[in-house]
């Protein structure tokens, strides 16, 4: 449109209409994100941020800022508890130790309250010129023809080549789109309590002293938890749990004693209600309009997979729309965003969140701590615990625009390993994160032939860096020659159909 104010307008401008917004910008590409309200919600959520999420916050320039926003001390670290009946029983065990991955990737995790995050990538969008955050600024409608999207705000109408929608479960871009989704209800009501308590972390403090978050088991709830977690690490905490809320709820004192397994203080802060169901969109696309984040999927707070999935989400859409924008892009490419990310989360909701719902439910309708079994059972479900972070590992094996193995299928599932496999992340060892800029690069050895690539690259204007790596690192990986694409993961290694690389990984 001749009309346009702006190249991409973010509707929604939380973490990951934020993150969009920097990934947008800093490859030069005008965005305005049109954010309701200036206050940050402090609900403590989206506090579990994984190391690909701080390889996401590296690239956009704000992962020392977040990382020194973070209100607990250097001894909570990124993981948790499972216990059984309370966190003061018998039975307890380490769960979700986000670190036992850390060799994997060029970051370590952290944890910090979602608020603070945005506080972070606000303060980053206003260093970028490209990025005008329009706050008050509330999305009624949108719409689209055959040369632009709009939308109609209460300030009136923006024009732009592409509107995203990263406007929450209730998303009006989602709906104005006319998107469906397919939804999983548990018909669970749950509570959402944020209270202070002085004595909580010294009662927890022998047993789980280094613990962020606590899983705790109950036959009585069928498979689902009571999830406690510190904010600060000190007197700030938070609890979710299901309940009866047509009954009056139970008494939020009552709820956490019994959870704990002992009484103590509490000052109550914030007591809400949420439903436990799983929805994800049928297309995260509709021609010039595109939705993301929680818009795109939601589902409960079980494995710290929202905020984490909604960056990647914006980490993988922008960079196909920037392609697009400047012209060397495809309407295949930006398909392939619905195609990569919509499984990826069908594959999270299912094989994580859903099954540990029913595992748990399994097991507790299984065991009971007075069978003899029990103890080996519990002593089983300890050693398998891994399972949660070992066994996360998105990728692309089955894209259209990645040359993945024969049969390849992209899942949430997956196996972290070292060596360079298309589809997959690039592993770390031996290349500096810098050297991964924000186009195509080319991992090459010295004995590499990659010249063909490079060729066609350049006649289909695809930007790519090529990078010398030494024998070691090729030996590693596996391959003496690599293609990253512009989200750091790989589009193809060494070996058949080099020259078609590119073309493949462009959406050509």
């Amino acid at each position: 449109m001749a009309n346009n104010e702006t190249q991409v307008v973010i509707v929604g401008g939380g973490p990951v209409g934020l993150g969009l917004a920097i990934e947008l910008g800093q490859r030069g590409i005008a965005t305005t994100v049109l954010e309701k309200t200036r206050d940050l919600h402090r609900i403590p959520k989206g506090q579990n941020l994984t190391q690909r999420t701080m390889e996401h916050l590296r690239s956009w320039g704000v992962e020392d800022t977040v990382r020194s926003l973070r209100p607990t001390p250097p001894h909570i670290r990124s993981g948790g508890v499972n216990a059984f009946g309370s966190l003061l029983g018998d039975y307890a065990h380490a769960w979700f130790r986000r670190s036992d991955v850390d060799q994997f990737y060029f970051a370590a995790s952290e944890r910090l309250p979602q608020y603070l995050t945005e506080r972070a990538l606000r303060a980053r969008a206003d260093q970028i010129s490209g990025i005008e955050v329009r706050y008050d600024t509330a999305a009624l409608s949108v719409g689209q023809d055959d040369s632009g999207a709009f939308v109609d705000t209460n300030r009136g109408r923006m024009f732009a080549d592409f509107v995203v929608g990263c406007d929450g479960s209730r998303s009006v871009v989602r709906s104005q789109a006319g998107i469906g989704e397919t939804r999983t209800d548990h018909d669970r009501r749950m509570v959402l309590l944020v209270f202070r308590s002085h004595q909580l972390r010294d009662l927890l403090a022998a047993r789980h002293e280094d613990a962020a978050f606590f899983f705790v088991l109950d036959p009585a709830l069928d498979g689902y938890w009571r999830f406690l977690g510190t904010v600060d690490g000190e007197s700030e905490w938070f609890f979710h749990a299901p309940v009866d809320e047509k009954a009056g709820g139970a008494d939020p004192a009552a709820m956490l004693h019994q959870a704990v397994g002992a009484e103590f203080d509490v000052e109550l802060v914030y007591h809400g209600f949420w439903d436990l169901r799983i929805a994800i969109a049928d297309t995260y696309r509709q021609g010039r309009l595109l939705i993301a984040g929680d818009a795109a999927h939601s589902h409960p707070p079980y494995g710290g997979y929202g905020i984490n999935t909604g960056f990647e989400d914006a980490r993988n859409l922008g960079w196909k729309m920037a392609a697009v924008l400047q012209g060397w892009g495809t309407e295949k490419l930006l398909d392939s965003y619905t195609e990569e990310r919509r499984a990826v989360f069908v594959s999270t909701a299912r094989d994580f969140i859903e099954a540990f719902i029913e595992d748990d439910r399994r097991f507790l309708r299984e065991h009971d701590p007075a069978d003899d079994d029990f103890e080996q059972a519990w002593r089983n479900r300890r050693t398998g615990s891994g399972r949660a972070v070992n066994t996360f590992a998105p990728h692309y094996e089955g894209s259209s625009i990645v040359a993945g193995p024969p049969g390849g299928i992209t899942s949430a599932v997956g196996e972290h390993s070292l060596a360079a496999r298309p589809g997959h992340l690039l592993p770390p060892p031996r290349v500096p994160f810098g050297d991964l800029g924000g186009d195509f690069t080319i991992l090459s050895a010295l004995a590499a032939d990659v010249g063909s690539v490079v060729d066609e690259a350049r006649r289909l204007g695809v930007p790519l860096e090529v990078k010398q790596v030494d024998r070691l690192t090729a030996a590693q990986y596996g391959h003496d020659a690599v293609l990253v694409r512009p989200d750091h993961y790989i589009a193809w290694a060494d070996g058949a159909a080099g020259e078609d690389a590119v073309a493949t990984a462009s959406g050509q």
